[in-house]
């Protein structure tokens, strides 16, 4: 015989572990099984009974859903009970055993019991599904009208869920739901709002479904205001609003009295229906404004209940449309609950607060502008209201509730305005030493888009930004850093050297760790670092009101003269040593390293006639320290910035044949004034940003991407066609702020003129990703580094930074393009090295030990070409490949013919061979099966070799090099090997 249900609760609290309490569970759950199993009716409501403790516990029962449906079916109130309760707790509306319970329903609903008939609609309120709704709403229907008020509330919270479950079914309804209003009993009267608010909301979403064709909340909200369910309700609004005020005015009455206030949840109740009934309606509201103003008033706010009366009626005070006078109300009582020293009443009224702030603002934007004031404060009077309560929010900052500050920092971005702006952003950057460093990158965004908006003068957005990089440098996002760079820039020359002076400051008194203040200091320095030179002075204008207020805000005591700021020449050594300290860090990261050695170049230029040459020099041994970096980066402009001072220095590069690496100046042992002047123009100062066009060019690039095409970062126009410049200085396309502090050397290769350039023999669309990683997504393999793109100057301008390209004819115009690649290798013993000189095929690292046949030198393109050449693939596990590489069609230079040689160096046959050749985009191929799939041991006397032939086109001759991932899989002595390669060695402008 199975358990009593107190004896099994004794035995599971008796469990000293899980598992002996999961052993009773199941002794039980199979005493259960067999009571059901062999019908034991007398047992069968202490075993559901049971099955409702194991439920409680979190064990499986569902095997006694149709014992429950059984206890339901008996004609006895306990019995009943019992089954009705497991019925709600143990099924859901998605269980099917539920239809079986439909007729049982519809008997009890019918009972003279009217705790059975209370059991029936309880169990329909909390399961009932669509097709039980619709067959028993007549059965619901008929309690709504019953003489006992246990029944017509019950019947009210049943038909909710009918008509919730069935929308159809709203509108035949309506009239018994408003006679229903009339009750006298509470208990039903709370039921009838309740149901009238369900109503309500579902009667919106069904008829926007039905205008919006199948989405919810798709169709016009102007329907839902003119339903007929609507029109019907708002000729109850009277009626609401006098229960409302007879509430008010009730005295004290034991059975509703709660902490003093009258039946507060009756109260809470009408008014979130009054919300729902006054929402876009002037008639409703102008009739609710007194009764909402008398709650407001005479509600007590010692108590939860009066507190929580007070919430709903602020809003349904924001959500109706008031009168202003009402709305002051609403924000003064929410300013009260921020004094209240529960953090829950806090945390709503700062909340509510936001939300009716947003809200307003929105409003404002949609009517048409800001109505006539800041943000719109003279048409919303909710957000003048709340500037009284400015200072109470402001200490919502200081409280130890991280969620408590978070809200008072999502209200505070809605206060701000041109008169608060110096006070609260000074609160914002005082919060944002104590929060979170997780908040901080969303906090400095913010506050860069209230200086952006609000703020006073140039001079105190630039000293706000440059203090908030000295705080969160490390965390703010590169898109502050690139606004603050615009800013610095946009200001005027006195502007300039005060944020200069500031930025070296700022970067000699951190520690290294505010990498972007160290990112904005060092480009200023290289910028306008001959501005720390000289002395700088500023005297701020003594002025009342904005200051007063800042001082008063910000505690701190006003003073009758302003302070001078001031700051002192620097030496020019001093300005580079602070530089090179902060580049010397360990700690310093690499995109820092980058802007320093910029820095370094400029400086080096701007210092020219006032340092001394062992600052000079010490600042050109800087550069060049980099030149043999593991970070290509850093390598790449160590040398390009080293061949820039030496061509403004007047000194020539020299190649192994004695030619100027410029070609501009042959046979001469000095670089011409040409040169000189464009490498000075190069490190000149970057044109002003014209932040319109950078959001133009940021916008049309992200159109692009959007319908899927892949768009020129700097190229606007169309058919590869150049765009005009923009700005007078000829270049203000290129001072795109994401190449500032972006992916540094990732960018494209940019022309003067501001087109990217493109490849001559095919059109090449821009892409970030290269083709060696297209490879390596393939074989899911690392790839080796992809060569740099050789980029052609456009016509009339210089590209200083371009490699020598293998086919570009050398002009005496041109002044920076690179001359011809020399058709003999350079002696060995040449001590000059050109750092802009792409690397001989000896250079290059080898695949495997094994020899590779190379060329001497890459001829140019058009040139004459060997009749074979034979180039490594890889060897391994006694397996090299090799490619024998010819010109199939002599008018073609594009085509090639490769012929895999597979070569066995061990004692026994590799079976088994299979090879898969992978080429970038630019690279077309026709590759024929192998002679034989066994290769035999190679030097035997009648083994034959095993080739395998590869055809090519390299669309980007001359510009890119081919290149090829191989994956070869063979069987050497029983084991199988798979090996994967990449190969480049191919010589340079002819494949």
């Amino acid at each position: 015989m199975s358990l009593k249900l107190r004896d099994l609760i004794r035995q599971v609290r008796a469990c000293k572990t899980a598992a002996e309490e999961r052993a009773v569970i199941a002794k039980e759950s199979a005493m259960i099984r067999t009571a059901i199993r062999e019908e034991q009716e007398h047992y069968r409501h202490r075993n559901v009974a049971k099955l409702l403790f194991m439920h409680m516990l979190g064990y499986p029962t569902h095997f006694g859903q149709l014992e429950c449906m059984k206890l339901v079916a008996s004609p006895h109130f306990p019995e009943k009970r019992i089954g009705y309760l497991g019925m709600m707790l143990l099924l859901s509306e998605q269980q099917e055993v539920l239809m079986l319970a439909t007729n049982s329903l519809k008997n009890d609903l019918n009972s003279s019991n009217k705790f059975i008939s209370g059991l029936a609609l309880a169990a329909i309120g909390n399961l009932a599904t669509p097709d039980m709704s619709r067959d028993l709403a007549p059965e619901v229907d008929k309690h709504l009208s019953n003489s006992n008020p246990y029944l017509r509330k019950k019947a009210c919270l049943a038909m909710a869920r009918c008509l919730r479950k069935c929308p159809d079914m709203v509108e035949d309804f309506v009239e018994r739901v408003v006679g229903l209003l009339n009750d006298r009993s509470h208990g039903v009267l709370i039921t009838v709002v309740q149901l009238m608010t369900q109503v309500l909301v579902i009667d919106r979403e069904y008829v926007l479904e039905e205008q919006g064709g199948g989405g919810q909340y798709d169709g016009d909200e102007d329907a839902y205001y003119e339903s007929t369910t609507r029109t019907a309700f708002l000729k109850l609004v009277p009626s609401l609003v006098k229960l409302l005020r007879n509430l008010l005015s009730m005295g004290y009455s034991p059975d509703h009295d709660v902490g003093g206030i009258s039946d507060p949840f009756l109260q809470v109740q009408i008014l979130t229906l009054l919300r729902l009934l006054g929402a876009n309606d002037v008639k409703a509201s102008e009739e609710m404004n007194d009764v909402l103003a008398q709650v407001a008033t005479n509600t007590e706010t010692s108590k939860n209940a009066g507190n929580a009366i007070l919430y709903e009626c602020v809003q349904t005070i924001m959500a109706v449309e008031s009168d202003d006078g009402l709305r002051v109300l609403a924000v003064n009582i929410l300013g009260r609950f921020l004094l209240n020293r529960d953090n829950n009443i806090r945390y709503v009224a700062l909340n509510t607060l936001a939300k009716c702030i947003a809200d307003g603002q929105q409003a404002a934007r949609v009517s048409g502008g800001s109505g006539g004031g800041e943000d719109g404060e003279d048409a919303n009077t909710a957000a003048s209201a709340l500037q009284r309560h400015r200072t109470t929010v402001v200490d919502c900052l200081k409280d130890p509730d991280i969620s408590i500050r978070q809200r008072a920092l999502e209200l505070i971005y809605h206060l701000v305005n041109q008169e608060n702006v110096e006070a609260l952003t000074a609160e914002l950057l005082n919060y944002l030493v104590l929060c979170p460093r997780e908040h901080r990158g969303d906090i400095c965004t913010r506050v860069l888009r209230v200086v952006d908006k609000f703020s006073p003068d140039d001079r105190w957005r630039v000293d706000t930004l440059i203090t908030m990089l000295t705080i969160a440098g490390r965390e703010c996002k590169s898109s502050v850093q690139s606004a603050t760079v615009i800013y610095i820039s946009q200001s005027s020359e006195d502007l300039r050297a005060y944020a200069v002076h500031k930025l070296l400051k700022a970067i000699r008194d951190d520690d290294g760790s505010q990498w972007g203040l160290l990112n904005v200091g060092i480009w200023s320095i290289g910028e306008y670092g001959d501005l720390l030179l000289k002395p700088y002075s500023y005297t701020p204008p003594s002025s009342a009101g904005n200051l007063s207020e800042v001082a008063e805000l910000s505690a701190m005591p006003a003073e009758n003269a302003p302070v001078t700021v001031s700051f002192m020449a620097l030496e020019p050594a001093s300005v580079v040593e602070i530089v090179e300290e902060v580049m010397n860090r360990h700690t310093c990261p690499l995109e820092v390293k980058q802007r320093a050695l910029t820095c370094f170049t400029k400086l080096r230029e701007r210092y020219e006639n006032s340092a001394d040459a062992v600052t000079l020099e010490k600042v050109q041994n800087l550069v060049k320290k980099y030149e043999g970096s593991h970070s290509l980066e850093l390598q790449l402009r160590s040398c390009e910035y080293g061949a820039l001072i030496d061509a403004i220095k007047g000194v020539s590069m020299k190649r192994g044949d004695g030619d100027d690496i410029f070609g501009a100046n042959q046979g001469s042992e000095s670089v011409s004034d040409t040169v000189k002047t464009a490498a000075r123009e190069a490190l000149a100062r970057m044109p002003v940003v014209d932040i319109k066009l950078v959001q133009r060019k940021r916008a049309e690039r992200a159109d692009a991407l959007v319908e899927g095409d892949v768009m020129d970062p700097f190229n606007a126009g169309s058919n590869g066609a150049s765009s005009a410049p923009s700005s007078s200085g000829g270049g203000g396309d290129l001072l795109d702020l994401n190449d500032i502090f972006g992916g540094g050397g990732d960018a494209a290769p940019v022309a003067q003129n501001g087109s990217a350039l493109k490849a001559p023999s095919a059109k090449i669309e821009a892409t970030p990703q290269s083709d060696v990683d297209l490879l390596s997504d393939i074989f899911s393999a690392p790839a080796a580094p992809a060569p740099a793109p050789v980029a052609t100057p456009a016509a009339g301008g210089f590209d200083i930074f371009a490699q020598p390209a293998a086919a570009a004819p050398t002009s005496q115009n041109d002044l920076f393009a690179p001359q011809p690649v020399a058709t003999n290798p350079p002696p060995l013993g040449s001590s000059v090295v050109d750092p802009f000189a792409a690397p001989t095929p000896s250079q290059q690292p080898q695949q495997s030990n094994a020899p590779a046949t190379i060329p001497s030198s890459p001829a140019a393109v058009g040139g004459p070409t060997p009749s074979a050449v034979t180039v490594q693939g890889f060897s391994h596990q006694g397996l090299t490949v090799e490619f024998e590489c010819t010109k199939s069609d002599t008018w073609n230079k594009q085509n090639s013919l490769l012929v895999a040689k597979f070569i066995n160096t061990t004692d026994a046959p590799l079976y088994g061979l299979h090879m898969q050749v992978a080429v970038p985009k630019y690279v077309t191929m026709e590759m024929k099966p192998p002679t034989s799939t066994t290769v035999p041991v190679t030097g035997g006397s009648s083994t034959k070799q095993v080739t395998q032939t590869i055809s090519v086109t390299n669309t980007m001759l001359g510009t890119k090099n081919l290149m090829l991932k191989i994956k070869t899989s063979f069987t050497s002595k029983g084991t199988k090997v798979e090996h994967m390669a990449t190969c480049s060695g191919f010589p340079a402008g002819e494949y």
